[in-house]
């Protein structure tokens, strides 16, 4: 499988992703994108000291300056490019993949991701191995921008508010360790700490929230906390528990993210990816705002955003997004400062606050190993001809009691869907009647 991915590139260290490969990559990547100035950062992998330098070696080889953040999470990171005015970034992480793999994320001025295209061109270079001679850049050394990202941050939020809370927070031995820790700094809430020593091999959890969450439930009902957050490997994403120990999909964060932020700027317009609930949309609407449903991807959101100046964004998968100044990126823990502000002022808990989500029943998402893909989706469409349908991204049908979106992986042979109904029995009915169309069974 390539490690030239749609978004960035990823691979197991040092098989399929080694020092030799980032030393390449990091040449090709000035070669295409031309910078003059280059901010790099990596996380706290245990490959990660090794690429970095190797990334460093060949960036400078080709003739562009650097200047070394350090250790960093990805959205701070995103404003660290941005705040520094640098041409372009790279980021070393694999972000919520297991600590074997390791992997590069690639931004260009202003913090604009390079696109699916960008990548391709970075591998077709690579694999002509051949590099136009350049002057050796310099290396710079920065630190201090963590705290310039704390309070960017928290100047967002009225921080006074937040007091008498009890809290867990996650950090997954990831880059929340250091971010999370300086930015709850001073911060007048009960925190109970998990997971706060950085360390590669994950051994609290796996870096991925989204599928390792059930420690965070059940400390938070031990606790008796009023809420739980954790973060994935690199906080680019950040995960919510109730204080009953639930669970909180991304789409319903979204939803009630963009109510709170529509208070702010009225009639403002914000993105969602298309296969969310549709208590992201009637939120935006009730509260005054305009829906915009875009692909599936952080490039494909930001690019939205920046196109239709666009106030915030929400993935289902737990990306948040805010303009800052004419930047558009992640923050991992503004989402996180928000929800307890709402929760301190309304003096209700986040499952009052999500009250309105009762009557949405999601199905998750759920992945199909699929040979022809665009075969099944031709046969879903002519199964539903008469559903209202649309192609953002796959396929999506929707009727007035159900809806679903079924998408391609971009990587892999896998059909996605998710589905969402007026009912839960009608949520399941239709799960099961739509995966037997993939399926064939």
């Amino acid at each position: 499988m390539s490690i030239y991915k749609a978004y960035d590139i990823r691979g197991i260290y040092p098989h399929e992703f080694n020092e030799h490969i980032a030393e390449q990559i990091g040449r090709a990547f000035v070669v295409r994108c031309k910078p003059k100035t280059v901010v790099i950062a990596r996380d706290m992998r245990n490959s990660s000291p090794q690429i970095h330098a190797a990334v460093v070696q060949g960036v400078r080889e080709q003739g562009a300056d650097i200047i070394d953040i350090g250790l960093a999470s990805s959205d701070l990171f995103y404003f660290a490019s941005y705040v520094l005015k640098t041409d372009a970034g790279i980021m070393i992480t694999a972000s919520h993949n297991p600590g074997e793999y390791n992997g590069l994320k690639f931004v260009q001025e202003k913090a604009i991701p390079v696109t699916e295209e960008g990548i391709r061109q970075i591998q077709q270079l690579v694999g002509q191995g051949r590099f136009p001679a350049a002057h050796r850049g310099k290396i710079t050394k920065k630190k201090g921008i963590l705290r310039e990202y704390a309070a960017a941050t928290l100047q967002q939020i009225d921080k006074r508010a937040l007091r008498g809370k009890k809290i867990v927070l996650d950090a997954g031995n990831g880059m929340a360790c250091l971010v999370a820790e300086v930015m709850f700094r001073g911060v007048k809430l009960d925190i109970i700490r998990m997971n706060f020593q950085l360390d590669g091999n994950f051994p609290g959890r796996g870096p991925n929230p989204l599928i390792n969450h059930k420690d965070i439930q059940q400390k938070v009902r031990e606790e008796q906390a009023d809420l739980g957050i954790s973060w994935d490997g690199d906080t680019d994403r950040v995960f919510f528990v109730d204080e009953k120990g639930n669970f909180i999909a991304g789409d319903f964060i979204t939803g009630l993210l963009a109510k709170q932020m529509l208070k702010k700027f009225p009639g403002g317009k914000v993105v969602y990816d298309i296969r969310a609930s549709h208590y992201v949309k009637d939120s935006i609407l009730k509260s005054g705002g305009v829906p915009l449903p875009s692909r599936v991807g952080h490039s494909f959101i930001k690019q939205l955003m920046r196109k239709e100046k666009a106030i915030f964004g929400g993935e289902t998968t737990g990306h948040y997004y805010y303009q800052y100044k004419d930047m558009y990126a992640e923050n991992g823990y503004l989402p996180a400062f928000q929800i307890l502000e709402m929760m301190c002022r309304e003096n209700k808990r986040l499952s009052e606050l999500l009250a309105d989500t009762n009557d949405y029943h999601i199905s998750g998402e759920i992945n199909f190993t699929v040979k022809d893909k665009e075969h099944v989706l031709r046969l879903l469409e002519m199964k539903y001809a008469d559903a209202r349908k649309t192609k953002i991204d796959g396929l999506s049908l929707e009727y007035p009691d159900w809806h679903c979106n079924v998408r391609p992986s971009n990587t892999e042979p896998l059909l996605r869907l998710n589905l969402e109904a007026k009912s839960r029995e009608l949520m399941q009915e239709k799960v099961k009647e739509v995966s037997r169309i993939i399926t064939g069974n």
